[in-house]
C-alpha cells in the first residue's frame, strides 16, 4: 500500500499544494442562502464537493462543524469522506483528538481504519505526551494512513505550552517537531507532518522534518505567500501545504465560484512545488 506521505506527494504535484477546508459555520450557511439545520449542512457539503473533487490535493472538514448537529452531522460528514476518497480525493479529517491508552486507540480506528468515518489523514493533538499518540502512529503506519500533529500553532494562546523550554533548551514545538521527524527519516516524503500557523511571526526548525507541513491562516486570517517565506527554509517549501478555508468559502456558494478561487489560489502558491 501506498504511504500517505508517497501519496500526498504526488496528488501536490498534479493538483497544486492547497488545501481547502469544509467548514460549514452558521453564518457561512446563511450567507450561501441555507438554512442552519442538517438540510443546509448537507447542501453546503454537497456543493464543497463537488467543487474540490480533481481540483486539490488535500479537503479538510472541520469535524466540530458537523458534531455540532449530532448524529445526523456525521451521517453527512461520512459520505463526504466517502464521495471524496471514492473520487480519488484524499481527506484530512480536523478532528484534533489526542488522548491516553485504550481512548487514543479508539480515536485512531475511528478515524484511521476503514469505518465510515475512516479518511486518509486526521490531525491530532500531543499534548498529553508525544508517546500518547503512539496507537494514532501504528495505525496511520499499518493502514497507509497520516497524521498532522499540532506543533506550532497561531493562537495566542498556543505559546503559553507550545514556547515552554525544556531541560535540553528546546520548546515544547520544536520538540514535537523533532519526534516527527524521527518518524519520516529515511523517507522520500514521510507521513507524519506538523501543523504550523502561518500567522506566526517566529516557527520551530523545520529543515530535518521530511514530512508535510500544514498551515493554517491562509487568506482571510492574514496569514499568505510571504508569510510562509519568511516560516519556512526554501529548501523545505515543497513540503508546505497552505490550508485555506474562509478565502474560498465566502466566493460560495456556486462550484463555479469555488473552482475560481481555488484556481487562483494554486497561481498564487506555485513557487511551492519547487
Amino acid at each position: 500500500m501506498a504511504t500517505f506521505g508517497y501519496r500526498l506527494q504526488q496528488a501536490m504535484r498534479q493538483f497544486g499544494p492547497v488545501c481547502v477546508g469544509i467548514d460549514p459555520h452558521p453564518p457561512l450557511l446563511r450567507s450561501w442562502g441555507l438554512t442552519d439545520d442538517v438540510d443546509g449542512l448537507a447542501k453546503f457539503t454537497e456543493l464543497c464537493v463537488d467543487a474540490f473533487i480533481g481540483t486539490v490535493a488535500l479537503v479538510k472538514p472541520q469535524v466540530a462543524f458537523f458534531e455540532a448537529y449530532g448524529s445526523a452531522g456525521v451521517a453527512v460528514l461520512e459520505h463526504a469522506i466517502a464521495d471524496l476518497r471514492d473520487a480519488g480525493t484524499l481527506v484530512l479529517a480536523d478532528a484534533k483528538r489526542g488522548d491516553i491508552g485504550s481512548t487514543m486507540d479508539a480515536y485512531a480506528r475511528a478515524w484511521l481504519g476503514n469505518g465510515p468515518l475512516g479518511a486518509d489523514s486526521l490531525t491530532v493533538s500531543p499534548y498529553l505526551g508525544f508517546g500518547s499518540l503512539a496507537p494514532a502512529l501504528e495505525l496511520a503506519e499499518h493502514n497507509g494512513r497520516g497524521l498532522f500533529v499540532l506543533a506550532a500553532t497561531s493562537n495566542p494562546e498556543g505559546a503559553q505550552v507550545q514556547g515552554a523550554r525544556g531541560a535540553d533548551g528546546r520548546s515544547i514545538a520544536q520538540t514535537i517537531v523533532d519526534e516527527c521527524a524521527q518518524r519520516n527519516a529515511g523517507r522520500d516524503m514521510g507521513s507524519v507532518g506538523v501543523v504550523v500557523g502561518a500567522t506566526l511571526t517566529e516557527a520551530p526548525d523545520l529543515s530535518a522534518l521530511n514530512g508535510p507541513i500544514l498551515m493554517p491562516g491562509v487568506g482571510a486570517q492574514g496569514g499568505g505567500a510571504e508569510s510562509i517565506r519568511a516560516l519556512v527554509p526554501e529548501s523545505v517549501l515543497p513540503l508546505v501545504v497552505p490550508n485555506v478555508s474562509r478565502e474560498v468559502l465566502r466566493d460560495g456558494p456556486t462550484v463555479a465560484s469555488l473552482r475560481a478561487k481555488v484556481s487562483a489560489l494554486q497561481e498564487d502558491f506555485a513557487f511551492l512545488r519547487g
